[in-house]
């Protein structure tokens, strides 16, 4: 380890330690930076004696000596290095430059910027640069369109942390403007709001046909976050594939990177620039997850992929941070990282940012009744594992395999199944429902899509075609 423009050491915290602007060049530098205590000059680590105290010494004084509050854009945790327990102070780039050293407010000997291992002092024009170029339409400035909001949740999450609310949380939580009023986080934040969140499913590859919309939210954010998950967690359809000796599940996605994923996507969502929640969708072969704004204008795409934080509502994940939402601050990219390919799964426009997770290769064996999915007839969702077809489904698969037998011609060519509309006007069943069972025997291996999905049609499998035992 070695310093740069992104990591500072210290051999330890001491009255004359400067940590307030160490921690004020990195808010002002776009790429932010991590600061540790407990490793000398030359990058030996030497540790931290009572390292509780001192973690406790830090966040103080960050918080105390520091304006405007970096509250949600800093973390100080343990880290081993060597297996020397040592402090990192990891900080993020604040979207309200200049932050400066409250004691000399925005002056030259309160503002700084790291400049290549340091931190040097900003000239006056570098701060009423940074001053006029200020966001000041954060959400902590923009009054609730609400008033009278409750918020027994909030302490609801915080209390199952072994936390406690007082009753000034508001103002410690950065729920007020200005002028006292409650700001757009507490309505966020709030038990009631009109925040709605929807969670939708799709018969294919695109959003034609669609099977299952669920509106969540409409209370604080924290519940509607676990809502998402929880939703999302029953969709991860667990395949199994059964050998002679063991039983290999295959999840569709990887929880963990998709938690992580819709937690960055609420949190960091634009929710006054456009007006618009995060939204997430399932398709046949996907999901995607949705949030609205854009890239920071002072961070490249490289930098977002290399982990640098930058979050747009501090507020909300300085609360997210405190009853473990987030673990911590610059985290979340890389374990991402560690299951796909960034550079794949990002997609940036003009105003919002996408995420699209390819579900992952089942493999499939010879008997159809080892391929388990979850699925169930009467649950649009689906909640129960699902190992044989139902009679419905039956029905459905003896039409394919009859009109298989029949060999027709269609446009020149031998057509062996059926259409998707042949399927529907042969079956006293809603459209809806064709889609869903059609979807849930091609996860069971037992038919296959010959063609796209407008112009083609279904066929049986191979290895189902010759299972007398199975379809009749």
């Amino acid at each position: 380890m070695i310093e740069n423009n992104r990591i500072e050491f210290k051999r330890e915290l001491t009255k004359e330690l400067d940590i307030e602007k160490e921690v004020v060049a990195f808010l002002n530098y776009r790429e932010g930076g991590i600061i540790y205590i407990g490793i000398d000059d030359k990058g030996k680590p030497i540790g931290v004696k009572d390292i509780d105290d001192v973690m406790l010494r830090i966040k103080d004084r960050i918080k105390a000596g520091i304006s405007p509050s970096p509250m949600g854009l800093f973390d100080v945790t343990v880290e081993y290095v060597e297996e020397v327990p040592v402090i990192k102070i990891f900080v993020s780039s604040g979207s309200e430059k200049p932050y400066c050293k409250a004691k000399y407010g925005m002056s030259e000997k309160g503002c700084f910027i790291r400049v290549g291992t340091a931190a040097e002092p900003m000239t006056t024009a570098m701060i009423d640069d940074l001053y006029a170029h200020r966001v000041r339409n954060t959400l902590r400035n923009i009054r609730s369109p609400r008033k009278n909001l409750t918020f027994r949740q909030l302490h609801i999450y915080y209390e199952s942390k072994g936390l406690s609310l007082n009753e000034h949380f508001m103002e410690t939580l950065d729920l007020l403007t200005d002028a006292d009023e409650p700001n757009y986080v507490a309505y966020l934040l709030a038990d009631e709001n009109s925040t709605s969140i929807k969670v939708a499913k799709y018969a294919g590859t695109d959003r034609d046909i669609l099977i299952a919309n669920n509106e969540l939210g409409f209370c604080s954010l924290l519940k509607a976050t676990d809502q998402v998950l929880d939703k999302l967690k029953v969709e991860n359809n667990v395949s199994s594939r059964i050998t002679y000796k063991h039983r290999i599940d295959s999840p569709l996605w990887d929880e963990r990177a998709i938690r992580e994923i819709v937690i960055n996507a609420i949190v960091h969502n634009d929710y006054y620039t456009n007006e618009v929640p995060p939204k997430f969708e399932i398709f046949s072969d996907r999901i995607e997850i949705t949030s609205a704004g854009r890239l920071p204008i002072d961070m490249t795409q490289e930098e977002f992929f290399s982990g640098v934080s930058s979050p747009r509502n501090k507020e909300l994940m300085r609360v997210f941070r405190d009853v473990d939402l987030v673990e911590s601050l610059g985290s979340g990219m890389k374990r991402i990282g560690k299951v796909y390919s960034l550079k794949n799964i990002f997609s940036f426009s003009t105003n919002f940012i996408r995420t699209s997770i390819p579900f992952h290769s089942q493999k499939t064996i010879n008997n159809p009744y080892h391929e388990i999915v979850f699925g169930n007839e009467n649950d649009n969702f689906g909640s129960v594992n699902q190992i044989e077809p139902t009679k419905r489904q039956l029905d459905i698969l003896n039409l394919v395999k009859d009109a298989a037998n029949k060999n027709g011609s269609v446009n020149g060519s031998v057509k062996k199944g059926l259409t998707t509309k042949e399927i529907i006007s042969k079956l006293n069943l809603s459209e809806r429902t064709i889609y869903r069972e059609l979807a849930i025997l091609k996860q069971l291996g037992l038919i296959q899509r010959i063609g796209s999905d407008k112009t083609g049609h279904w066929e049986v499998t191979p290895a189902s075609n010759g299972s007398e035992n199975i379809i009749d």
